[in-house]
């Protein structure tokens, strides 16, 4: 076998393969005793037919097999000698074959990029040196109570916190609001709608304005739409509503005591306090172990530089628009906005997939030099941990991931988790003080 390599690119290379005539030869001979073997023609008994009528029968099977496995062994034994690591998919051109020839190929392949590891050891990152308060257990209490809340209809004019339900009607110059926007339908019209006495609630400046109204009454309410408004048809209009209330009603928050306890299955207050605590700690924690990643990250990044496989950034780069356009319309974003902001999405989709395909090589050749390595049984905990939360049974979980590639994906996973486990182990940390809360506006 005659080998020759040449660099196309950073991370491209055109390798181009001859095979020997008589190699060739001889698994043409090989191939035709293998078919004599196996093939059944009518009137001979399996193995018994004359190879000339095997050869005449077969041809094209027998030449197709052939140039298959020949070009298939020498491919992986060209890319071993030559020790080259093929990222993805070769793409294979016939130059010459048959029978008495030499068999010439070429093969244009994508490589992992060759660079030197920097420095990870004793990357260093800052960690906030906070802990779960009264004030956030107090918060988190407040939270449950707010999930535990009722709502009351009173005989009374409406405060400031209070809901009211109304029904109303928008104009500007005397025109519903959906002839400047036709999207505007919810904020020109609405029966029974739930509002919240409180500033900048549903359109700015307008509940303040039902403070004082009591259930049955009308009021007419003004307002200026901002310019800054997520309807920006409407934005610097002046809107007029004509409003009836309908009910005033006043959101009641449960005691906190055992019996609100035992509505979270704790047993008592004390120990719904502990639950929150360790709840609390839990997610400070997780918070504290994303940030250090994080740095640990981006100070890998930093450290080199080196050329990407085309292919394997291209495929991220749609991966990560999938997941910022299925973002998007979860968040109720419309595609045509969507659509609009395409080029932009692009964009970011491109620089953070290069980000995450560079940190994939990153991740490999560390756990390659630490010898830092993932079991079998390791992949089979995850499986059963991902079957147990979905509710799936794991044999059908683990026939889904086969057929989609996803065990590969899972060992990638808990690789690089390994891996930064290990970073951040070895990081030299600053411990520093939390940062203030921001102010309220």
């Amino acid at each position: 076998m005659n080998v020759t390599v040449e660099n196309l690119a950073p991370c491209r290379k055109l390798v181009r393969i001859e095979v020997e005539a008589r190699e060739v030869d001889g698994a043409y001979e090989k191939m035709t005793a293998q078919f004599q073997r196996e093939v059944r023609l009518p009137g001979f008994r399996p193995g018994k037919a004359p190879r000339e009528m095997v050869v005449k029968t077969y041809a094209d099977e027998i030449e197709k097999e052939v140039k298959r496995r020949l070009i298939g062994e020498h491919y992986k034994r060209a890319m071993n000698e030559h020790k080259i690591n093929v990222v993805g998919y070769p793409d294979i051109e016939e130059i010459q074959f048959g029978r008495g020839q030499v068999l010439q190929f070429a093969a244009t392949v994508e490589t992992a990029p060759e660079f030197e590891l920097p420095e990870y050891k004793k990357l260093p990152i800052q960690r906030e040196s906070s802990s779960v308060t009264e004030a956030d257990i107090e918060g988190a209490l407040k939270v449950l109570q707010e999930q535990r809340s009722t709502y009351i209809d009173v005989d009374r004019i409406a405060q400031a916190g209070d809901y009211v339900v109304v029904n109303y009607a928008g104009t500007s110059d005397g025109k519903p609001f959906t002839e400047f926007s036709p999207t505007a339908r919810g904020l020109t019209e609405q029966k029974n709608f739930w509002m919240h006495i409180q500033a900048d609630s549903f359109v700015p400046g307008f509940t303040e304005q039902l403070v004082g109204a009591k259930a049955g009454e009308h009021r007419t309410v003004t307002v200026d739409f901002p310019s800054d408004f997520v309807a920006p048809q409407l934005s610097g209009l002046k809107g007029v509503y004509e409003v009836d209330v309908v009910q005033v009603k006043e959101r009641m928050f449960p005691e906190l005591n055992d019996e609100f306890a035992k509505s979270y299955d704790a047993e008592d207050l004390d120990r719904l306090r502990e639950g929150v605590r360790k709840d609390l700690q839990n997610e400070l924690n997780l918070k504290q172990r994303r940030s250090s990643r994080n740095q640990i990250i981006r100070g890998l990044l930093s450290r080199v530089r080196f050329d990407l496989p085309e292919s394997l950034v291209q495929s991220e780069t749609n991966n990560v628009v999938r997941e910022i356009v299925k973002e998007n319309l979860d968040r109720s974003v419309s595609k045509e906005v969507i659509d609009k902001q395409k080029d932009e999405i692009f964009n970011l989709a491109s620089s953070s997939a290069k980000d995450r395909v560079k940190v994939s090589f990153l991740m490999n050749r560390i756990a390659e030099k630490e010898g830092i390595r993932i079991e079998h049984d390791e992949i089979m905990q995850r499986i059963l941990y991902i079957a147990h939360q979905n509710k799936i049974k794991p044999e059908k979980l683990i026939k889904q991931l086969k057929e989609q590639g996803g065990i590969s994906e899972i060992h990638v996973e808990l690789l690089n988790n390994k891996v930064l486990d290990f970073l951040e182990l070895n990081a030299q940390v600053e411990e520093i003080a939390p940062a203030a809360p921001a102010n309220p506006q």
